[in-house]
């Protein structure tokens, strides 16, 4: 039986991402479950102490609400250490200082993560530690491999946690409880009725002072080659045996190792532009390249798409295009899923018959379906309609649903090793198509739909 968590050790406790993210959806978890105790132990660069760390905790807490005993325990308690992760006496230091069965949170650039799991060899983990990272697991197939053995020597992979937050556990299992359990849905579900599929991530912030990392990844890196990937293998994957962790994750890795760029062609299967000055609302934005932080010679893209298919009985032949960006005039986060006309209608039917096509919005999660009726008045004549169906929302923030999976050593939501590799396996020729410009990169102004050549989707 796995060893309880009960030391959360947050290596990098110091920034933006666990002051904003991490320790807000830690307070709320708290919150819920008011028997679960946990020391904290703070880890970062920066000259503080434990008091510090609690001032920190306090303003964090009060932007989820947090309160109750579980959480004044973890107040009271926390406790600080400044330290150099990539140095081997101040990670010794650490490891020494660790009391209980720990989860080793790293919220730090992934290249920090790597050296300091380079030391933690050499210092060895406490009995059941679990170790939780943030995307991307490496650069490429060939460095996400390497990384892959590198956490094995350290934990076996069910302690593994690759954090991918996008999908929550809520969205995950709305996803496969509209395909599996409705008869209506799942014998439909393949590449005889369904004409294409859409996976729309389009953000209408800009930049927002993220160039240190954003500038280096570009819309491909950041979303398309982890979040949109993994939603596409929940989409697409065979019907796992149960939704135990070990069932679940070998379903959707065998859907990403039948995933292929559209046609075998990185260079006609995706588009890349950056945006230009422009207004969003009353906001007005610079164009990227002038963005504090960013170096124009990278030819960044924020406006990325990528076709691919996934080449199995189920699938074959189906493009499924995904799409994210940056600036855009409407927000907009959603499945489409577009079926096959009906080969035939009787003559006599007339009106607007376009194609039905489902619709699952992400965040907040909902279903609409349009369907093809008979309008009122005239029997005869055909209008759309669409059926609407809100989906139940997560009881935590997303972050919350991560660190609940950590702390509980259940890694459903987190990406295997494997999986993690096959999507830089998916991305790596379109990225090396673009590295060489055998694909322009365009541009549209903030605020626009994107460059006025690319074809809406859904």
């Amino acid at each position: 039986m796995a060893q309880s968590i009960d030391t959360l050790v947050i290596v990098g406790v110091t920034g933006d991402l666990s002051s904003r993210l991490l320790l807000p959806a830690l307070g709320q978890l708290l919150t819920r479950e008011k028997k679960r105790r946990l020391r904290l132990i703070g880890v970062g660069a920066e000259d503080w102490d434990d008091a510090k760390l609690s001032q920190i905790l306090k303003t964090s807490f009060e932007t989820s609400s947090a309160k109750g005993a579980a959480v004044t325990d973890l107040v009271k308690h926390a406790t600080y250490m400044r330290a150099d992760v990539t140095d081997l006496d101040d990670v010794q230091r650490v490891i020494d200082g660790i009391t209980g069965t720990p989860a080793i949170y790293f919220a730090l650039p992934p290249a920090i993560t790597a050296a300091c799991c380079a030391l933690l060899e050499k210092t060895g983990l406490p009995d059941g530690t679990v170790l939780a990272l943030e995307k991307p697991f490496g650069t490429d197939e060939k460095s996400a491999h390497a990384l892959n053995e590198q956490l094995a020597r350290l934990v076996p992979e069910n302690r593994i946690f690759r954090v991918d937050h996008f999908l929550g556990k809520s969205t995950v299992l709305n996803v496969l409880g509209l395909r599996f359990a409705n008869r209506v849905f799942e014998p439909l579900w393949n590449r005889e009725h369904i004409e294409k599929i859409d996976i729309v991530f389009d953000e209408q912030l800009g930049l927002e002072g993220r160039a240190r990392y954003y500038d280096h990844a570009g819309a491909m890196v950041d979303m398309i080659q982890s979040h949109l990937l993994q939603t596409l293998a929940f989409v697409t994957m065979e019907p796992p045996a149960s939704l135990d962790e070990d069932d679940l994750r070998t379903a959707k890795a065998a859907a990403l190792r039948a995933t292929r760029v559209f046609g075998g062609d990185p260079a006609a299967s995706s588009r890349r532009a950056r945006y230009t000055a422009g207004k969003i609302g009353r906001r007005s934005l610079p164009a990227y390249k002038d963005e504090d932080g960013v170096d124009p010679s990278r030819h960044t893209e924020t406006l990325a798409e990528l076709t691919v298919e996934v080449r199995n009985w189920r699938w074959s032949g189906v493009p499924m295009t995904l799409r994210s960006g940056k600036a855009l005039a409407d927000k907009r986060s959603e499945i489409v899923i577009t079926f096959r006309d009906a080969p035939e209608i009787p003559t006599g039917f007339h009106g607007k018959r376009p194609a039905n096509v489902l619709r699952l919005g992400l965040g907040p999660d909902r279903m609409d379906l349009s369907v093809n009726v008979n309008g009122p008045g005239d029997p005869l004549a055909l209008d759309p309609a669409v059926f609407t169906s809100e989906f139940g929302e997560g009881q935590l923030l997303a972050y919350g649903e991560v660190l609940s999976g950590v702390l509980d050593a259940d890694p459903l939501l987190s990406i295997r090793g494997d999986a993690a590799e096959e999507c830089w396996r998916i991305v790596d020729s379109v990225l090396k198509a673009w590295k060489d410009d055998v694909v322009p990169l365009q541009s549209y102004p903030a605020g626009s739909k994107g460059p006025a050549t690319w074809a809406p989707l859904g």
